[in-house]
């Protein structure tokens, strides 16, 4: 499963296959926010190609979106790293890596798009990194006393799929709702308070939402 890197340097046919495939990854994006039982053929027209063109690159609707879901692992996975960087105050970095996850908007296709396709052993390999890095970034920020103790890892997650749901207004204003939000979220997992009630989602409640 390839990822697009439209930014790399490229010429002729293979610029024009990279231009329109990331013109059809952002239309499937929006296409399937909206609607994940939406046809293919909308993709197509949103994204303003053929749909032999888009076939060419995606043989069928289950692939295109495990592609976009790999594609978020990675953007997940490239914030969870810059939040685990040395210059990063240990006690800023959960924070960090939190603000970089719903400024991506990783998680509105967990929320829209889970259990509606076949994961694969790629996706099963970037989604485990991606929870290592999770974990590496909590530890971190709990080894400094950045949060309070009774928040665990799985935790986490759902805290992105609550702002994720956040679809208010044009897309400036639902990133200045979902910002308001999560401020709030911030301060509470950083203040030590009224020991939370029930627990967290187990790895297998979490795990069950991508069964078909």
């Amino acid at each position: 499963m390839r990822r697009v890197t439209p930014d790399a340097p490229m010429s002729g046919r293979r610029a024009q296959a990279a231009r329109n495939d990331a013109r059809i990854l952002a239309a499937a994006r929006e296409v399937f926010l909206e609607d994940p039982t939406a046809p293919v053929a909308a993709v197509a027209h949103r994204a303003g190609v053929g749909l032999s063109a888009l076939y060419r690159r995606y043989a069928s609707k289950e692939q295109l979106l495990q592609t976009l879901c790999a594609d978020g692992l990675h953007r997940f996975i490239e914030v969870a790293e810059a939040a685990l960087d040395e210059r990063v105050d240990p006690r800023e970095c959960l924070a960090q890596f939190i603000t970089g996850i719903v400024d991506a908007d990783v998680h509105s296709l967990t929320v829209r798009l889970a259990g509606t396709f076949e994961t694969t052993p790629e996706l099963f390999a970037l989604a485990t990194r991606a929870n290592d890095l999770n974990a590496q970034v909590l530890e971190r920020a709990r080894a400094a006393g950045a949060v309070r103790p009774d928040l665990e890892l799985n935790d986490v997650p759902m805290i992105f799929e609550q702002l994720a749901a956040i679809r208010l207004g044009d897309p400036e204003r639902r990133r200045e709702l979902r910002r308001r939000y999560l401020a709030l979220h911030l301060q509470a997992i950083g203040a030590p308070a009224e020991e939370l009630p029930g627990t967290p989602p187990t790895d297998l409640e979490y795990r069950r939402r991508w069964e078909r």
